[in-house]
């Protein structure tokens, strides 16, 4: 029985997998492994950047079709079209590592694909640095807000970060200074794996404006403030607010019944500051949160606090609820509601967007006025779940005397949908 070539089909069928994911590194060609060169070598079709093809030119065989990398939608209908046809796609160093494999891997299924990588840049600069990499943060700003690394500052840690572009070091560079990290010393390694890799180190408070090519990863050794906790229960100080903002010891047994997990996506009606979000999304970086505020200035403020504590993924939306919820992401795996409680149909509208089954839909209600503490005792009888009386008081000096300050008293309302 004769055997099928990498480029011969059958019936106009070719065995899947027909899509093949290549990594390529700052040493081109001469880091491809045999495998990889075979399929290069082989290939009727290949797709990639104009610098990707240059790196492999001698290999690509004289009568294949070769593509050029565009806008992301436009090339992955480009890669449709040859479903179960072999298409080669070129890819930078570890593509199922930030990279363009994991993109992929959302439009096609992995009994499609043959992915094979080059070493990522994370693993050469943890090489070169002498850093172990499991004790590394791995991060990226390639295609996301700088912004985001900010949620990782705490003294002693160490971030690998894959620049955007040969401006990124500057801006991480203030990043790190407005939030009191100046003192934090960073490594650029430009072309890293190549024969044109430079290593160009600071101080981030006194960081110079290099001319830094576009290809460059950032190895930054935190130093200076603690940061904050990833935990429940920042300091009230640690956001903007016009007095509308869940206190401290509310927030972290708000945060404690709403139990956010990776992945979960989080509703925050009537969000104030956006303090309960905002923590949400810092238990972990897959977890996702809308935050709902009928008041422009505060759906500002929101902005801020989310952007100034690292989680500017948040989605923010001007708008009032329940007439909203139907237009928001969903469904959510939990719901907070921290105003409003007494407003016709948000109960019932957030109760029925929860799920059911699985580890349950959550409903966390807090409510201040008797109105609305009323108003969840009828909610309780109905459906069940517990009703938690929260009542704190804070030390403060009164003249050379101590006293107890009491907060305002709150009732929150835990609610769970299960199957």
């Amino acid at each position: 029985m004769r055997r099928l070539t990498l480029t011969e089909r059958e019936d106009d069928r070719l065995p899947a997998p027909w899509l093949v994911v290549i990594g390529i590194g700052e040493d081109g060609s001469d880091g491809l492994s045999p495998v990889a060169r075979t399929f290069i070598r082989t290939a009727p079709t290949i797709l990639g950047s104009a610098r990707h093809l240059k790196h492999v030119a001698t290999l690509i065989p004289t009568n294949a079709a070769r593509l050029l990398w565009t806008e992301l939608e436009t090339t992955i209908n480009i890669i449709k079209t040859y479903r179960n046809k072999r298409i080669i796609v070129l890819a930078s160093g570890d593509p199922m590592l930030y990279g363009l494999g994991a993109t992929l891997t959302r439009h096609f299924s992995t009994a499609e694909m043959i992915v094979v990588p080059h070493i990522s840049a994370f693993s050469l600069a943890a090489a070169r640095l002498g850093w172990p990499l499991q004790e590394v943060e791995t991060l990226t700003v390639h295609g996301r807000p700088i912004e985001n690394i900010a949620f990782h500052f705490s003294s002693g840690v160490r971030l690998l970060v894959l620049s955007a572009d040969g401006e990124t070091p500057s801006h991480a560079a203030a990043l790190l200074t407005a939030h009191g990290f100046g003192p934090s010393s960073m490594i650029v390694l430009e072309h890293i794996g190549g024969p044109a890799e430079r290593h160009i180190s600071g101080r981030a408070d006194c960081w110079e404006n290099h001319k830094i090519a576009n290809l460059n990863i950032i190895a930054i050794e935190c130093s200076g403030s603690r940061g904050l906790s990833r935990g429940a229960g920042l300091p009230d100080e640690a956001y903007y607010h016009d007095g509308q903002l869940t206190k401290r010891e509310v927030r972290a047994v708000t945060l404690a019944a709403l139990a956010p997990c990776p992945g979960e996506l989080l509703w925050d009606i009537g969000a104030g500051a956006g303090s309960i979000a905002i923590e949400w999304l810092r238990t972990h970086h897959t977890t996702t949160a809308v935050a709902v505020e009928q008041d422009i200035t505060r759906v500002s403020i929101i902005s801020l606090n989310a952007f100034r504590l690292g989680v500017p993924r948040l989605q923010i939306a001007h708008s009032r609820a329940p007439a909203c919820l139907t237009s928001l992401p969903g469904p959510p795996a939990a719901v907070f509601v921290g105003g409003n409680v007494s407003t016709p149909g948000i109960l019932e509208r957030c109760w029925e967007a929860l799920p059911n089954g699985g580890k349950g839909g959550r409903l966390i209600v807090n409510a201040v006025t008797i109105e609305a503490e009323a108003r969840l005792m009828a909610w309780q009888r109905q459906h069940g779940g517990t009703l938690v009386r929260l009542s704190v008081a804070r030390l403060r000096q009164m003249g050379p005397l101590s006293v107890w300050d009491p907060l305002t008293p709150l009732t929150q309302y835990q609610g769970w949908k299960t199957a």
